[in-house]
């Protein structure tokens, strides 16, 4: 059986419980043993992330033991996947430089506050995860990110839509969803989920979600089918 660790926290304000109960059986539905934590304690046990096949964020801001980073950054790399969404994941630990390279974007600023009704466009291609979907609906914060330049981007919305500093610029396509990969694991974040009910409000955020997680979670099993190890990623020189 598959298996997937949660851990949860960070400001309430993002309802990290209700997302938790949420994501737990999309992936239970896909053969998943799930674990939620209450503590970043779980990420402690370096070898024991590494005999995971998916970690999920759901932890707001708040600070963390860059050893526990390092560990996750170490499962990852050896093929154990990373998922998150909203500021559970790319609003997390804002200090760490290390988490916000792993994930691929930081959050910056969310112009209007809640409320802010706006389109996602899905970006067809070859990605499993957006195949099949329409462009959606979505009223919640609307979020512009700092993004690594690497994503694979699966879905956009445009800024600006709120009269501020940053209307001074050209319009843009902030990504909204992505996929990117660290050592041999997949990482995939959406920016949908700034309350638990934005899943139901917009369902096809939620399908975003359960598939980008599977997603993520098929990487630990591709790489020990393909024998990759994490020799070509291993080097002594200072990254941080």
């Amino acid at each position: 059986m598959k298996r997937a660790l949660i851990f949860q926290g960070g400001w309430d304000g993002h309802e990290p419980q209700l997302t938790s109960k949420r994501f737990a059986p999309l992936l239970e539905k896909h053969g998943y043993e799930v674990t939620i934590s209450d503590t970043l304690d779980c990420l402690a046990d370096a070898e024991a992330l590494k005999q995971l096949d998916l970690i999920v964020a759901c932890w707001t801001m708040g600070t963390i033991d860059h050893q526990y980073v390092q560990n996750i950054s170490a499962a990852v790399c050896a093929g154990v996947g990373l998922a998150g969404c909203h500021g559970g994941m790319c609003d997390a630990f804002r200090e760490d430089t290390e988490w916000q390279f792993m994930t691929g974007g930081q959050w910056v600023s969310h112009p209007g506050g809640d409320g802010i009704s706006y389109t996602v466009n899905i970006c067809h291609g070859s990605s499993p995860i957006t195949e099949g979907l329409s462009d959606f609906e979505v009223c919640s914060e609307h979020y512009y990110l700092h993004i690594d330049p690497a994503i694979e981007v699966l879905a956009t919305t445009r800024f600006p839509l709120v009269t501020y500093n940053h209307i001074s610029n050209k319009p843009v396509d902030m990504p909204v969803c992505w996929t990117k990969f660290w050592g041999n694991g997949r990482v995939f974040y959406t920016s949908l989920g700034h309350h638990d009910d934005v899943f139901d409000k917009s369902p096809t955020a939620e399908v975003l979600m359960e598939r980008g997680m599977v997603w993520a979670g098929e990487g630990k099993a591709f790489a020990e089918e393909h024998h990759l190890t994490t020799d070509r990623f291993e080097n002594s020189a200072k990254m941080y």
